[in-house]
């Protein structure tokens, strides 16, 4: 049978008997290819992800891809056939920051894929066209599930605004962290050095375009870069990244610490004069970067998947994400 996971509690899911739910006016079809699994899905799955960001029993699942299948009324028919990638913020795009472009910033409430509605840990899902972003028809599905991340990344590296010959630090040696280094690399900076809690990946940081690898506690760790990026997602990550950087220098925080992190500190970024950037969510203009790099094959997000399993297999796939195992890279399910 076809089948979807549901969450019906924290810690709680089965694998139910799915239904595709037909398109509306306004909407598609997608025929799910694959879905990744990441810190965000965990925190659905074990009740960490505070009440107003996610609404139980959930199907979750935002990073993904697939095929469209079916469209409703008002969407060009042309659609039907093609591999498509979507954004999981739904928005109004009547309110100023929906017009600005911001649409993570929505003034109608948050609402997303995977969290508070339908995700793609299912067979299909319907979801408006306008979320769409559609990919060439040689694309490698596979590969293209982990877009979601990387239009994340794709917004950091827009707001870090790196100029070739700079210096680059990217903390966290993670799909986000990873990913920032091919975004980075395209813009040639002078170095683009990565930092990570392990070694296991240092290989593939440089492969993917990393000028040098240090580990967080090494004590020879570079400062006076003009651009840092945080993919950690720690409060000590954080405080790290700002260290590194030269006075006036900029930094993008990308990863989420869990509530009630101490925070930077104030003093330090005032007198220091840094700019601190953040992240949540992707808008168009970062999706489309993504899958504008993803199509010219300057990025590559297929090296990080080391696990492919079935969606019958999801409680594996969360004890494999959640080991903190650095040999554990992105967990994919497939339908």
């Amino acid at each position: 049978m076809s089948g979807a996971v549901v969450v019906e509690a924290p810690g709680e899911h089965r694998v139910v008997r799915h239904t595709p739910r037909p398109p509306g006016p306004g909407e598609a079809l997608v025929a799910v290819h694959a879905v990744g699994l990441c810190g965000s899905d965990l925190e659905v799955y074990r009740g960490n992800r505070p009440a107003a960001y996610v609404r139980y029993p959930l199907t979750p699942g935002h990073e993904w891809s697939g095929t469209v299948r079916a469209v409703g009324a008002g969407v060009p028919a042309a659609l039907t056939g093609r591999k498509v990638v979507g954004e999981g913020f739904r928005n109004c795009q009547v309110c100023d920051r929906c017009h600005a472009g911001e649409t993570t910033l929505c003034a109608a409430g948050y609402e997303e894929t995977g969290f508070t509605l339908p995700g793609a840990m299912a067979a299909t899902l319907t979801l408006p066209a306008r979320l769409l972003h559609v990919l060439p028809d040689g694309a490698d599905l596979t590969a293209a599930a982990l877009l979601e991340p990387a239009a994340c990344v794709a917004a950091a590296a827009l707001k870090a605004d790196v100029r070739p010959g700079e210096r680059v630090a990217v903390v966290g040696t993670g799909t986000l962290g990873l990913l920032a280094v091919q975004f980075l690399r395209a813009v040639s900076p002078a170095e683009l050095v990565t930092v990570g809690l392990h070694t296991e990946r240092a290989e593939l940081a440089e492969a993917f375009g990393a000028t040098g690898f240090r580990t967080a506690d090494d004590p020879a760790l570079p400062d006076g870069f003009d651009v840092v990026v945080e993919a950690a997602g720690s409060a000590d990550a954080a405080r790290l990244s700002a260290s590194l950087l030269r006075r006036g220098g900029r930094l993008v925080l990308t990863g989420l610490p869990a509530p009630g992190a101490a925070g930077l500190d104030p003093a330090g970024l005032v007198v220091r004069q840094l700019e601190v950037r953040t992240v949540f969510g992707a808008p168009p203009g970062a999706w489309a970067h993504a899958v504008r790099m993803f199509t010219a094959r300057l990025l590559d997000p297929l090296p990080l998947v080391t696990h492919e399993l079935p969606l019958t297999e999801f409680a594996r796939a969360v004890g494999l994400a959640g080991s903190g195992d650095p040999r554990v890279g992105k967990v994919l399910l497939r339908p």
